[in-house]
Order: C-alpha cells, then structure tokens, then sequence
C-alpha cells in the first residue's frame, strides 16, 4: 500500500476543502439544516453538476470518473470539516456502493448512470430500529408472488429517507433467522406501499426518516443478487459506508482544533491569551494527537476498501479495518469536541458558535452504524473466531 498522496488525490482535497469553504460555511449549513429537506437544492446541482463528486469512484463505464476509495474518503474528510449538508453520503457511500458491490450489470448500468448525470438522490434502509447493526437488526420481510415479491416491514435511521428517490432496502425471507434469506430490492420511493417520514433529531445537519412498506409489490429485476444470500454484499456495503462515515468524523475533528486553537490564540485573561498557558497547550496537544491517529486509521482503511471493491479477497481485513477506524473516531470526535467546548468556555454552546454543531454531529455519528464499544465487541468476536485470542 501507498502511504503518500499522489500529485492528483492532493489537488483533489485542496479543491473540495477551497469549494466547501466558499459553499458550506456557516451561514449555508444553518440554512440547509432548518429546512425539512436538509439541504440546498441548487448547491446540490452545483456538486452534481460542476463538481461531479457524486461520481467520483463509480467506474467509467457507467458515466463515472473511475477514481479510487482513497479519493472518496479525502472528499468525506473535506465534507465532515464543514459540515456539508447535501445527500452526499446517503446517495454515494450507502446507494452507489450497494448497486457496485451488489447490483447486476443491468441495474449498475442503469441506476449508477442516473446517479452520476445528476438525476438521482438514493439510499439504504436495512436497520429496523435496533442499537445494533448487524444481520440481527433486519426485520422486514419479503415472499415470493409469482415472478416477483412483495416486502413488508419498518425501517428507522434512514439517512435522509424522506427525500432519496430510490430506496435499497433490506428484508429478510419470511421464518428466516440471522444472516440467512437477506435480500437487497431496488425500490423506486414512490412505489405503491412505501411511506417515508422524516424525523427530527439531535443533529439537525444530517436528516434521518423513517420508512415503511406495506405490501410493496417488486419486480424479479428488482432483486439484487440472488434471493436469500445477501447478508455477505450487505455486510460490505456497511463496511465500506462505515470507512467514509469514520473519514467524516476525521474532517471534523481537524475543524475543532483548528477553531479552538485560533480562539484560544485571541481570547486573553490576566493579560495573555489563553492558548499561552501550560494546561491549554497540552489539551490542543492531545487534540492533535488523536486527530492525527484517527486520519492515520481511516486512509489505512481506504485502502483496504480499494482493493476490497477491486475483488480482493478480503472480507475479514476489510471488516477489521472498518471497526478500526469507525472505534478510534467515534471516540475521538466526541472527545475532540467535547475538550473544545470546554476551551472555549461558556460561549461555546452558544448559537452564535459553531462548535455546538460539531459537537451534536459528533454524538449522532458516534452511533450511525456502530458506536466504538460495538466495533471493538466485533473485533474481539472476529479474533475469537480466528483462534487469534484463544
């Protein structure tokens, strides 16, 4: 593996942190994150339109750029730094991963076009309102009506659900258990059956929903892979949403010590700014620390996706890489965050400070697909499974 940034992923990063500085800062993340929506229509374009993410590491043959994961997760660090609000991870990370690591050539052809021309918001909805988020958590249900099916169920923490214009769901076979009968649908929102609510929550800059499907009928096209025998794609799919989601978490990591180091460089008491004194320095210090490790595990881990996507075998690498990374960042956001909260005292919580908003995201990403003491209670299982604790 490379550990350096090419000549092209730094001018990428360089790009996507000087357009998010013009396009996402405060005043535009507070605007997106009042609206029911979640974010800006014409922003979106913009992305879409201008700047192609949304096709960055979707494969040229299907309208894409061809880019690696390395590339994606650069652009997620960029993101998690200012807070974009946009159906960028919901539509990207979760969708277009699916429809690579599940989807037939058809449904890749057809979908993952729509995707990257900008015409297509969608996501993924597997979880049906459990604390975990494994196999365990699938509770819909699918059976056979003739050539095709019908799916029932609840689905909670659907990023932005309520909005996304084709849903991935997960269901499980009726009677089935644990990580058998797991099938993927391709299921268009507005299909006869589906309800999708937004519900509010604590971090207003990220929308979740909440879907339901009462006797949705599908097409046999509609199936992604073979009935049944999903939970292995899935899980990778989840592995791979988990990397880009725990490079989010480093972006904002990087924003906080930034803004607090600058604020405590301004702020003075008893004639010295604050950042002069011994205990500031070592909290900036141990900020930087974890930051640094953090962005350390999570392009480590970029890599394991890249070559995971490429067809490498390495389902148990990458699902350790994944917990990595997802661990060590959830804890490190929420600390990161809460230490700034403290250096910048008692206006930090305030609405006119952003680091309240750093600070809610860090709690609700902290738990999106796994907290660190549920990717640690996996890594210890995976080991045991492997006689490497024995």
């Amino acid at each position: 593996m490379e550990f350096a940034f090419t000549q092209e992923q730094e001018m990428i990063r360089e790009t996507a942190g000087a357009f998010l500085e013009e396009v996402s800062d405060s005043a535009a993340v507070r605007r997106a994150m009042t609206s029911e929506q979640g974010y800006e229509s014409a922003l979106w374009e913009r992305i879409c339109g201008e700047m192609y993410w949304q096709a960055i590491h979707v494969p040229e043959e299907y309208g894409g750029m061809g880019l690696g994961y390395v590339e994606l997760v650069a652009m997620m660090e960029q993101m998690g730094r200012h807070l974009l609000c946009s159906p960028f991870f919901s539509s990207v990370c979760l969708a277009a991963n699916a429809l690579r690591v599940a989807g037939s050539e058809e449904q890749q052809a057809h979908w993952l076009g729509q995707l990257c021309e900008g015409r297509l918001t969608a996501t993924l909805a597997y979880n049906g309102g459990s604390s975990r988020w494994d196999a365990k958590t699938i509770t819909a249900t699918w059976r056979r009506d003739g050539k095709g099916y019908v799916l029932n169920g609840d689905y909670r923490y659907v990023i932005d659900g309520h909005t996304a214009e084709l849903l991935i769901v997960a269901a499980r076979e009726q009677g089935s258990t644990g990580e058998n009968g797991i099938s993927l649908f391709l299921v268009p929102a507005k299909t006869a059956g589906v309800s999708c609510q937004w519900l509010p929550t604590m971090d207003q800059t990220r929308k979740q929903a909440a879907v339901q499907l009462s006797e949705v009928p599908v097409e046999a096209g509609a199936v992604m892979g073979e009935p049944g025998e999903s939970w292995g794609a899935l899980a990778k799919v989840i592995d791979l949403a988990t990397i880009a989601l725990a490079a989010e978490q480093v972006g904002g990591c990087q924003q906080l010590l930034d803004s607090t180091v600058a604020y405590t460089s301004e702020r003075v008491q008893f004639n010295r700014t604050i950042a002069s004194y011994q205990a500031v320095k070592h909290k900036a210090a141990d900020m930087m620390l974890k930051t640094e490790v953090a962005r350390s595990a999570i392009y480590y881990a970029a890599c394991v996706a890249q070559e995971a996507l490429d067809g490498g075998p390495l389902s148990g690498e990458l699902q350790e890489a994944a917990s990595v990374a997802k661990s060590y960042c959830s804890d490190a956001y929420f600390s990161i965050a809460g230490d700034a909260l403290q250096l910048f005292g008692g206006v930090g919580f305030t609405w006119e400070y952003d680091v309240h908003l750093y600070f809610k995201r860090a709690k609700s990403s902290e738990h999106l697909l796994g907290n660190g003491a549920y990717h640690r209670e996996r890594l210890a299982c995976a080991l045991l499974d492997s006689g490497e604790m024995d």
